[in-house]
This record gives structure tokens, C-alpha cells and sequence, in this order.
């Protein structure tokens, strides 16, 4: 057997042995959906060449059985008591200064950071997303590589739903606990938005949270956000908690 034989039919086994897209969409949904409440503190530090550099921090409350999500802003002071609000298939913006909601979608901008509504719900890449097709109206196959020293999935999607963060992403998935490493967004037109990437994740029940990450703006060169967990409680949250009333009380 030849040496352009064997390259070839390594590759053909590299394509054959990585499962079908929908199934690592399941895996990977799966493994972050959380099976218990959580608290936690957060920061994101968001750089911006031409404007320096801001520290925001904020208290996340999230419950996956409901799909809702609560994000409290605390710093800085101009941003203190403004806050997101995620129950069902409803996103809302709360302005502490004129006390009022406005409905968002999942690609609205949490307070001028690179980091998106949709980026803090419970994942659902199974619900809102596809295998990418080719020209021809094929699948286009998983594959397995490397990224860096990581066996991964790398994978492409796109969007089969109108609210989505970004319409189509390139995706690498660690091959062992199916977590996302690095996520590359697409609009529509195909301009490259932004980059992702996850470098650790903190486990909660057997399931698992990212604990740190970047957010890489691809359309504003040199913008970025660290997000970090600080602190997180997995102890059950009232149902109080997601609702309207208690982020306006809360927020005076």
C-alpha cells in the first residue's frame, strides 16, 4: 500500500469516525444543561482600544427546568442596578433610571460588552440550530482534529430559527466531555463577528458551566471581553427571583 493510499484513507477515517452533527448538538446541550440551580458572582472586563478599558460585575441567577436566567448589575456605579431578564422565550432589558423593560432579543449586547443575551440562557444549539449544508443542499459531515493538544469535533451550523445570537458558527468540541473550546460567529452575509473561546469550565452536578472565556470582536479589531466566575451557589432559587416585580425592587 502506498503512501497517498494510506493519507487517504486516514483522512476518510478522521471524517467517518466523528458522529453525526445533530447528535453533538444533543451531547453538547446535554452536558451544560444544569440539573440544579445557580448563583453566581461574575466580572467581565471588556477592552476597547480607543475608549480603555471597563470592569463590570454583576450576580447571575440561573434555573434551567424553566429556562430563566437573572443578571443583576452591580459595577460600575453608572450601571449598578440595571439588569437582564430571561423567563420562557422572553428576553427583557431593565433601565434602573427610568424604571422600564424593553424587550431584547439574543443578540442584544449586555451593557456595551462583547458578551450577548443569548450567551447567558441555558444552551440549546439542538433547538436553534442545523447542520450547515454545502452548494448542493448536502450535510456538510463533522470531522475530528486538533486543537492545540485537544482531540475535537469541528463542526458547522446554522441557524433554523430568526432569533439567534449569530446566524451560522464554526464549532470545536472537545471530544471527551463535548464542551465547546472555541466558537467562530457568522452574520448572514457571512462577515466574521466573533470569536469565542472557553479556557476552563467549572463542573456542577456532572454538568458544566464555563468558568472562564474571551469574547473576541472580529468586526472591531482589537475589542474584546474576559468573563470570569468569581463565586457560584448551587442552593435553589425562589421562583420570585424571575420575575419582573423582584428586579425593580431589588434594583432600589
Amino acid at each position: 500500500m502506498n503512501k497517498i493510499t494510506i493519507f487517504f484513507l486516514s483522512v476518510f477515517g478522521l471524517l467517518i469516525s466523528a458522529p453525526p452533527v445533530t447528535e453533538l448538538l444533543n451531547r453538547m446541550d446535554q452536558s451544560q444543561k444544569l440539573s440544579s440551580d445557580i448563583t453566581a458572582r461574575m466580572s467581565f472586563l471588556q477592552v476597547k482600544p480607543q475608549m480603555g478599558t471597563n470592569k463590570y460585575e454583576m450576580i447571575y441567577y440561573r434555573r434551567d427546568r424553566d429556562h430563566a436566567f437573572l443578571l443583576l448589575m452591580l459595577e460600575p456605579s453608572s450601571e449598578s442596578g440595571n439588569g437582564y431578564l430571561k423567563t420562557g422565550d422572553n428576553f427583557w432589558m431593565y433601565r434602573k433610571n427610568t424604571r422600564t423593560f424593553q424587550h431584547i432579543n439574543r443578540d442584544e449586547n449586555i451593557s456595551g460588552t462583547d458578551i450577548k443575551s443569548g450567551d447567558l440562557e441555558e444552551r440549546k444549539y439542538s433547538e436553534l440550530y442545523e447542520p450547515a449544508k454545502d452548494e448542493k443542499g448536502s450535510i456538510l459531515p463533522a470531522e475530528e482534529t486538533m486543537l492545540g493538544a485537544n482531540k475535537v469535533y469541528k463542526f458547522t451550523i446554522t441557524a433554523k430559527v430568526k432569533d439567534v445570537t449569530y446566524f451560522k458558527q464554526e464549532i470545536w468540541m472537545e471530544t471527551g466531555n463535548h464542551l465547546p473550546l472555541k466558537i467562530e460567529n457568522y452574520s448572514r452575509s457571512g462577515t466574521h463577528m466573533m470569536t469565542q473561546l472557553y479556557k476552563d469550565y467549572m463542573e456542577i452536578k456532572g454538568r458544566f458551566l464555563p468558568r472562564t472565556g474571551y469574547s473576541i470582536d472580529r468586526f472591531e479589531a482589537g475589542n474584546k471581553t474576559v468573563f470570569n466566575i468569581l463565586q457560584a451557589d448551587t442552593a435553589a432559587i425562589a421562583d420570585t427571583v424571575f420575575t419582573k416585580a423582584y428586579l425593580e425592587n431589588i434594583s432600589k
